[in-house]
């Protein structure tokens, strides 16, 4: 299975405020910049109950009927909306690959800090495309935390938008 990230940071390395706010990222009159191309070529997602919570507050559900796994210590307390193909589960990156591997999943978009960090920890994520925002906030929830070891990533190419934002696309190297 192959398991990707598509995240945007600001300049200072944040993928969130704090109190989880992402009122920094510019609004629906940035350019495109590989977003659809890329969410039409994942299966399913799997994300972390924050991101979930951050999700439910934009009115309406952004992924359409895709699958969504929530990872969560309580599952029960993840309530879809109506509409929404999700499921909670309280497993591990490698638990959560096997589950969608034998449902035929061949490629999941893997969102949400703490998520991203354990499945990259795991030697799961492949592909990794980060958007910086031209923006400092100071403070905020970091897109990488603590490492017990070196993760090596090959850079694959390197965009920059009109709009100042500025794309890089890397693969994990095993």
């Amino acid at each position: 299975m192959k398991a990707s990230v598509f995240i945007a940071t600001s300049l200072d390395g944040y993928i969130a405020r704090l109190d989880g706010s992402l009122d920094w990222l510019p609004g629906d009159d940035v350019e495109e910049h590989g977003f659809t191309e890329f969410f039409a070529s994942v299966d399913a997602l799997v994300i972390g109950r924050k991101t979930f919570e951050t999700v439910l507050t934009f009115g309406q559900w952004a992924y359409g009927t895709k699958p969504v796994i929530v990872l969560t210590s309580h599952p029960g307390a993840v309530i879809p909306p109506p509409g929404a193909v999700c499921e909670a589960m309280d497993a591990s990156p490698a638990e959560v690959v096997a589950r969608l591997s034998s449902l035929g999943i061949e490629h999941i978009y893997v969102d949400g800090g703490i998520t991203i960090q354990r499945f990259l920890a795991a030697g799961l994520i492949q592909r990794v495309i980060i958007t910086r925002i031209p923006v400092l906030i100071g403070s905020g929830v970091p897109l990488f935390g603590h490492l017990s070891s070196d993760i090596r990533f090959e850079h694959v190419k390197t965009q920059a938008y009109n709009s100042g934002l500025v794309q890089s696309e890397y693969r994990v190297v095993a």
